[in-house]
C-alpha cells in the first residue's frame, strides 16, 4: 500500500512539474530622471530564444499585442505612447493568417511621465504580453510593476 501511495505521489509531482508554463521573458523595470519633474519609465524584456514577444502595434486579427496599463495617480501625467526600441521583425504568420510584428532578444519599452510639483510618489501598472515560438504560443501573461520615483 505504501509503495502504491509513493508511486502515485511521484507521478503526481512529475505531472505538475510538466504542467507549469515556462515564462521565457525576463522583465526589468526602472525609472530615469530626464529633467526636473520629468521621468522615463523603462521596461526591458529579455526574451529567450527561440521565443518572440509581440509589438504593441502588431494589428488586429493576430496575436495579443504587448500592452502597458498605468495605474491612475493624480500626481502623475503620462505623456504620449509607449515607445519600443529593439530589432522589430515583420513576418506573415500562417497560423494567424496575417502579418505580425515581433521582437526576439532584448526590447525596451519607454514611457515619458511628469510629476506635479516635488511630490514623492510611485508609478505602477501592468504589462500584458504574449510569446510564441515557431510551433506554439503561451497564453497571455500579465506582469505588475511598482516603481518609486527618485
Amino acid at each position: 500500500m505504501k509503495r502504491i501511495m509513493l508511486t502515485m505521489l511521484l507521478a503526481f509531482l512529475g505531472m505538475s512539474a510538466f504542467a507549469q508554463s515556462p515564462d521565457p521573458v525576463e522583465w526589468n523595470f526602472e525609472v530615469k530622471l530626464k529633467s526636473a519633474g520629468t521621468y522615463e519609465v523603462i521596461a526591458t524584456a529579455n526574451v529567450e530564444k527561440p521565443w518572440h514577444l509581440y509589438s504593441q502595434n502588431t494589428g488586429k486579427g493576430g496575436p495579443i499585442p504587448t500592452k502597458f496599463t498605468f495605474k491612475k495617480n493624480p500626481l502623475i501625467t503620462v505623456s504620449g505612447a509607449v515607445k519600443e526600441t529593439g530589432k522589430l521583425e515583420k513576418v506573415y504568420d500562417k497560423n494567424f493568417k496575417t502579418d505580425v510584428l515581433f521582437y526576439g532578444g532584448t526590447v525596451k519599452f519607454t514611457q515619458l511621465i511628469t510629476v506635479k510639483g516635488k511630490a514623492k510618489t510611485n508609478i505602477s501598472g501592468v504589462v500584458e504580453y504574449m510569446v510564441c515560438d515557431d510551433s506554439q504560443c503561451l497564453p497571455p501573461t500579465k506582469k505588475a510593476f511598482d516603481l518609486k520615483l527618485p
